[in-house]
Parts: structure tokens; sequence; C-alpha cells
């Protein structure tokens, strides 16, 4: 096992270690103070500060309509008080058009918003603005299969690669992004078989949502994993409230889960 100190920064290199050595990673999204203190507490590796706060915290029916400034101030309300969890934050929608948009945004993220990492959405056709990020120092985290930012173009939450083209095409993404030099990969709504074929065919870690028990780690957003989101929660969601009475114990219960590979269990997967 990693030696993590929860006192101490998780570090990219603590990610990779992990990795290596077998250790799963438990992620969980985060948007504000109260809840980042609440998640080190109970020792969440990874935070994804991510553009899903458009629909649980601002009532939002997609990720789209996020901002920049939208972005950062959650961010930022996270990194002002964390001080343990390794800290991933989204590009919103139409941010990262071109090589020089992507880069001045980036840096937004990690000097107004306190990112350790960036993410943006889509494989192959982002290679050149992975490639530029990296060229100038800037972690980054790419994000393949069901992509939300690009759900009108998909037709909807509908779980990507079942067939055979599909997942060659992800696993072509996959092995693209890693070679322009990403560090870490966020898989979304995959089949669990493909998911595990990818977390071994690539050297950086692997987060799944909706992507089975092969990825290096997992991550929910957190007011799903709480029972407390509007909307309805797909398959690979599990409530950690209901059965253990506190917000705090929840948190403990997913870490656990995730840690000693009983979540996801097979009715989460596809």
């Amino acid at each position: 096992m990693v030696n993590k100190d929860k006192n101490s920064p998780v570090t990219l290199a603590t990610l990779q270690g992990m990795k290596q050595q077998g250790e799963k990673i438990a992620c969980l999204t985060c948007y504000d103070a109260s809840f980042t203190r609440v998640l080190e507490t109970a020792g969440v590796d990874m935070f994804i500060i991510g553009d899903s706060l458009g629909m649980v915290l601002m009532g939002y029916e997609s990720t789209v309509p996020v901002t920049m400034d939208d972005m950062i101030h959650h961010a930022a309300s996270v990194a002002r008080v964390g001080r343990h969890a390794y800290r991933v934050v989204d590009f919103p929608y139409k941010t990262y058009e071109t090589r020089q948009q992507a880069l001045d945004n980036a840096r937004r993220l990690i000097d107004e918003g306190g990112a350790d990492m960036v993410k943006l959405e889509g494989g192959t056709c982002m290679v050149d603005i992975v490639d530029h990020l990296v060229q100038h120092d800037i972690p980054f985290c790419g994000h393949i299969g069901l992509l939300p930012q690009s759900i009108e173009e998909l037709g909807g939450y509908k779980v990507q690669g079942r067939d055979e083209a599909g997942a060659r095409a992800i696993m072509e993404d996959a092995k693209a992004l890693e070679q322009a030099g990403a560090d870490m990969l966020v898989m979304e709504c995959i089949p669990s078989g493909l998911a595990t074929d990818i977390s071994s065919s690539v050297n950086i870690p692997t987060i799944g949502i909706g992507a089975g028990p092969g990825c290096d780690g997992q991550v929910l957003v957190l007011y799903d994993m709480l029972g407390i989101a509007a909307q309805k929660n797909p398959r690979f969601v599990k409530n950690f409230l209901r059965d253990s009475g506190s917000i705090p114990a929840a948190v403990e219960a997913y870490i656990k889960a995730v840690k000693g590979g009983s979540y996801p269990a097979p009715e989460h997967e596809y």
C-alpha cells in the first residue's frame, strides 16, 4: 500500500504509485469548502471539481451552460481549505476550442482555481490541444467514453463502446491521449471489460464512473452517492448514505468499498 498521510497532499506521483501497486484510488466530486473538509477527513484520495455542478448545484439540465467563472469559483472554494486530496478541475463547454484558448483557460484553472490538474472531454480529436498543454507543463486528465458536454451529438446518456467498432475507437482514444502526454484518464459509461482492457493497456491511472471494477480508481458525483440528487440515478450509482446514518459515515463506507473492491458490484456494471 502506498504510504499516505491524511495531513499531507496526495500528488500525481502518489496516484501513479497506487496504480503500480494495485491500490484503488477513491475519488468523489467536490464543489465547496464544507464538503472538502468532510471528504478529506474521511480520507478521499482525489477530487474532481466537475462541471456536473451545473446540474447538481445550479439547476441546469446539462453541463453545457457552466462557465469558466463558475468553475473557478467552486474550484477555489475547494482549494482554500483543501490539504490532502488531489484536485482535478474540468474545463467547461467550449473553453478549449483552440490551443491558445485551452492554455489560457488552463492557467486560470490552476492560478485562480487552485487546480492540480485540468480535465477536458474527447479522445483522438483533442490530441493537438493536449500536446500543447503538456508542452507548457500543464498536468492533464482525459475524459473518454460518454462525454456529457456532447450529449446532444451522442443522442442522450447512453453507454458507449458496446459494439466492436465503438470499443476500438475508445481504446484508440485512450492510447492517443496517453501518447500525447495525458497523466490520467476518466472513463465514463463504458462496458466493464473494455475499461479493464484499457486500464491494463495504459501506464497512467484510470478513474471509472460507470466503467466497472477494473479501473484503477472510482469516482461518483457526491450528491448521487448521498442519494440527494434530484434526477433519477443511473445503474452504476450506489446510495451510501442509506445504510450509513450520516454523511461522514457514508463517505467512509464509499472509500472502504472502493478500496476493498466491493464497489462497483456486478449490478453496477455494463
